[in-house]
């Protein structure tokens, strides 16, 4: 009996021990991902091909990602965090615009004329990463990921103008609060309407002009009602930000997010930069015909040049309005990390 016994608990042994020393499969990790608007190119040629093709080949097949988009949830798109903080999602992505309601730090992101060409846009949001992760952290309980732009917004109108000052007076649809002040300070009078109303407003003269981006307006056939589009960046480059649910962020094990992080950051958004002048581009090719236009046939806007003085002008506005409107509403963490961070920037300090 006794050698049976032993034999036993020998076999018993051997067999822990190559259990322990077998490596351990690795869980396979789901995330679900609710994107930016699913008729923008923004999410049809980057979003989606990232989380639903990219990373999960990037992770060897360790990450599945089911993924729609606000619009398709019937998720309303300011409420995009709110539910992300909820842990109705595991990574949800918004336009910073949309969400200055709550986080009154993210509208400084992209304030109205504070990067003209896309590399500054692109030295700005990383600079200004700080407050984005800070702010989502505080306010979402969120991890943030990644910013990347939509193509920058520009302004048309159903009106003849001919540079920035003939925008004084018309009513003119802004695509943010910073925006509105902006186009207030010009001396024109801003509203707030939804995207999908602009074409219908704009051909019942409801509205005069409005902004958004030059391919946005393109898709979405603003074409057939505008005659003139100016390709200042009024509204900015409209930035979408990338977070992760806190608690959901804090499940995953460090390598998991080296990789979502390293991915996010060095594939999906500095992909999105690093086409944004061409997609630009080609934004105006397809509104006014000037250029080669690969997404149709495309329409026949009058192009508005632009000056040094609406440039000045411009600059003006931000300083003396804009940016103070901005500062007033962030507390002062916000404003020492400003000023570290972006101002060399762009030569705009706040003071308090």
């Amino acid at each position: 009996m006794k050698n049976a016994k032993d034999t036993l608990i020998a076999a018993v042994t051997t067999a822990t021990a190559l259990t322990l020393s077998m490596p351990i499969a690795h869980a396979a990790v789901n995330i679900n991902v609710v994107g930016t608007w699913s008729s923008v190119s923004l999410h049809k040629d980057y979003e989606a091909p990232f989380w639903t093709q990219t990373l999960p080949q990037a992770s060897g097949g360790e990450i599945n990602v089911e993924m729609t988009t606000f619009d398709q949830m019937g998720v309303a798109s300011g409420d995009v965090f709110r539910y992300l903080s909820n842990g109705l999602f595991d990574i949800g992505i918004t336009l910073s615009d949309y969400v200055v309601s709550d986080a009154p730090e993210l509208e400084g992101l992209d304030l109205p004329m504070l990067a003209v060409d896309p590399a500054l846009a692109e030295q700005v949001s990383q600079a200004y990463f700080p407050i984005i992760q800070r702010a989502m952290q505080r306010r979402y309980n969120a991890h943030a990921l990644a910013v990347a732009p939509n193509t920058p917004q520009v302004v048309f109108c159903n009106t003849p103008i001919s540079s920035m000052g003939d925008l004084a007076g018309k009513t003119i649809r802004a695509s943010g609060r910073s925006t509105a002040e902006f186009l207030n300070a010009l001396g024109a009078n801003s509203t707030v309407m939804a995207f999908s109303e602009v074409p219908g407003a704009m051909e019942r003269s409801v509205i005069d002009c409005a902004v958004t981006g030059s391919m946005s307006a393109y898709n979405a056939g603003w074409g057939d009602v505008a005659s003139y589009v100016m390709p200042l960046p009024i509204g900015g480059w409209d930035p979408s930000i990338t977070a992760a649910n806190g608690d959901f962020w804090d499940s995953l094990s460090s390598d998991d997010k080296q990789l979502i992080e390293q991915q996010t950051q060095e594939v999906f958004a500095a992909g999105v930069w690093r086409h944004i002048g061409a997609d630009a581009e080609e934004g105006i090719a397809c509104l006014t015909g000037n250029g080669e236009c690969s997404q149709g046939e495309p329409a026949d806007l009058e192009l508005v040049a632009t000056s040094e003085s609406d440039l000045e002008r411009a600059h003006q506005i931000l300083e003396e309005t804009v940016l103070p409107a901005w500062a007033s509403r962030v507390d002062d963490e916000t404003i020492e990390l400003w000023n570290e961070n972006v101002a060399p920037l762009v030569g705009l300090p706040v003071e308090r």
